[in-house]
């Protein structure tokens, strides 16, 4: 198995006998044949003694140069046995209707962002793109976004929000699980604003509980990593071990399993609970995919927020692919630099369910909300940006009519 600083080394052409063991290079045991058309391999023959590597590498340098392809077959560890995907969903019309018309250019939007803030490339982005979608549709022009601290008190959280709401911005959307009390404590105070609390729930007449199903995104997650891994061997972080997040590894698993049922999964949570930090440390998400990929796995999906910068930073450098979550991380521009590697994206529609509550407040109708943002609603789904799953979509949109029609149920706690 190569380690991560193996990798490395194999992608600069020596491939992957760097991992072979001392003693068989002294015993004049080693035997390299590069692949390729008949009559351009070059066989290396009993090297022995540590002076023999430099000429393996240059050899095997060689092979790469006469077979571009060798990389992709040679150290990639057994393929996984794979079920047969369901049935195509039958063809279908659809109808659209169209939308109440409604304009609020007087209304006065307050945004409070978890850790992150707007820049997170994921949650954070996702609840600011559905304010920007309230100005550019709504004609909202009045927003006040305020972000968490990482490691704040929750009289901080409730101090911003009871700031907001002291200054009329009405209403006022909460980013986040960590404002779960602050919630209760001032919408309470304010019952006259209207609160949309995003990924956890209050009960108050005047609060709208905004909650996804991860699970069915990330179940489409596991199938694209199932697909995809050349080694049968994935890995899913997580950024704070809790159950929200345990939602994106149940969906993972599933999916991966659905897919390939002898599939090994790594997992690994960046910060117990009760501590955020784990959503906005990179370095943290860095080192854990490191480790995955000593392990053995090949395709990373994260349910990490901003620490996926790092996530994605070490799939990139140990030869791995990676899956984005919440938003199309393909298409982030902070993340340009790594979406050669990036082959898709599990969406939890933040965007959208944030809009929807701002025009349903507009229009006075929040109890039409959702209960649940999932596949039947939009609220959830899957993104294929850059052409690396192209040929998948027809299997997933296979899961997705399943999931949809109740055939198959994706569950909320992940089995280990």
């Amino acid at each position: 198995m190569l380690t991560f600083a193996e990798r490395r080394i194999s992608q600069s052409g020596y491939l992957t006998l760097v991992n072979t063991p001392p003693e068989r290079i002294r015993s004049g045991t080693v035997r390299t044949v590069c692949t390729g058309q008949p009559g351009r391999g070059a066989t290396v023959r009993r090297l022995r003694g540590l002076l023999a590597i430099p000429l393996l590498l240059l050899s095997l340098t060689a092979c790469v140069k006469d077979d571009p392809n060798a990389i992709s077959r040679i150290g990639k560890g057994a393929a996984c046995t794979r079920n047969s995907p369901p049935a195509a969903p039958p063809s279908s019309s659809s109808t659209t209707t169209s939308a109440e018309p409604v304009s609020a250019p007087n209304m006065r939007v307050g945004l409070a962002y978890d850790i992150g803030g707007r820049g997170d490339t994921s949650f954070n982005d996702l609840a600011a793109a559905g304010i920007d979608r309230a100005k550019a549709e709504l004609g909202v022009t009045d927003v006040r976004e305020l972000s968490a601290a990482a490691g704040e008190s929750p009289s901080a959280q409730v101090a911003r929000l009871r700031g907001m709401a002291l200054e009329g911005f009405n209403p006022i959307v909460a980013v986040g699980f960590a404002y779960t009390d602050g919630i209760k404590q001032v919408s309470k105070e304010f019952p006259n604003v209207k609160f949309g609390l995003v990924d956890s729930v209050v009960e108050a007449p005047n609060v709208s509980s905004l909650i996804f199903a991860e699970e069915q995104g990330s179940f489409f997650a596991g199938v694209m990593a199932a697909y995809k891994s050349r080694s049968c061997h994935v890995g899913f972080i997580g950024g704070v071990d809790i159950p929200l997040i345990h939602k994106f590894e149940a969906g993972f698993v599933q999916g991966a399993k659905a897919v390939a049922p002898g599939i090994q999964i790594e997992r690994k949570y960046l910060s117990p609970a009760g501590d955020t930090r784990g959503f906005n440390d990179p370095g943290k998400g860095n080192e854990a995919t490191r480790g995955q990929i000593d392990a053995g796995a090949d395709v990373i999906y994260h349910g990490a927020g901003a620490s996926a910068k790092g996530i994605f930073d070490a799939a990139k450098a140990g030869g791995a692919l990676g899956i984005g979550c919440d938003a199309d991380q393909y298409q982030q521009p902070t993340l340009a630099g790594v979406k050669d590697i990036i082959i898709g994206s599990a969406l939890k529609k933040v965007d959208v369910a944030v809009f929807d509550f701002i025009r349903a407040v507009a229009l006075g109708k929040t109890a039409d909300l959702p209960k649940v943002f999932d596949l039947r609603n939009d609220g959830v789904g899957y993104s294929a940006s850059g052409g690396k799953i192209n040929d998948m979509i027809p299997v997933l949109e296979a899961y997705k009519a399943q999931i949809v029609s109740g055939k198959l149920t994706v569950s909320q706690q992940p089995t280990r």
